[in-house]
């Protein structure tokens, strides 16, 4: 089981992790062609997101996603509200804690969700590249628990940030670019495994 308390944990690790890593995401983002501001978006939404507070998940995940779009702006407000969004939907009404089961529930309800708010997909380059294969592989390990499920989501997210090196970007500012986006990762994606990374480490803690 997975509980309230853990999953505020990891989302406090994952903050610490976010603003550790806040100059490489800025500067990820302005090798591909990006703004160079995705550092700064994404630790002002972590910062946002700090003062939530829920009594179930539902209700957690849904200050926090309120949260965040109160303060963050751009893209990442969008995507990421939609993601806690559909987290939080998906999950069961008044539940503390979360099985193997609902946990991957919750998970297939945030990608559903922020599926809806971009047309981004696997090989796009953008941080879509991540979280879809990290959330295929946390569902495909239901069945050996929680801890296993967020490691395997966490190797994914890696492994799918880093392919994102080789691919030419799609989407933003970076797509104007061409072949010239190809070589760094893409931050959005390389932001995403931090997360999954410290979801997994914190979990376990």
């Amino acid at each position: 089981m997975l509980t309230l308390q853990t999953f505020k944990a990891m989302v406090a690790a994952a903050g610490d992790d976010i603003r550790a890593g806040e100059k490489l995401f800025s500067e990820l983002d302005a090798a591909a062609g990006g703004d160079g501001d995705h550092g700064t978006a994404i630790v002002t939404a972590f910062n946002a997101m700090a003062k939530a507070d829920g009594a179930d998940f539902k209700g957690y995940l849904k200050a926090l996603s309120d949260a965040l779009q109160a303060e963050a702006c751009g893209s990442t407000s969008t995507l990421y509200g939609a993601w806690l969004q559909g987290l939080g939907e998906a999950a069961p009404e008044g539940a503390a804690a979360l099985d193997a089961a609902a946990l991957a529930a919750a998970f297939k309800g945030g990608l559903d969700e922020i599926g809806f708010t971009t047309r981004a997909r696997v090989g796009d380059k953008t941080l879509m590249d991540a979280l879809i294969p990290a959330t295929e592989a946390l569902c495909a390990a239901q069945g050996e628990g929680v801890a296993a499920m967020l490691d395997a989501a966490a190797a994914a997210a890696a492994a799918g940030s880093e392919a994102t090196a080789g691919m030419r970007a799609k989407f933003g500012r970076a797509k104007n670019l061409g072949d010239r986006s190809i070589g760094p990762r893409d931050a959005g994606s390389a932001s995403m495994a931090c997360i999954f990374a410290a979801f997994a480490r914190a979990a376990v803690e």
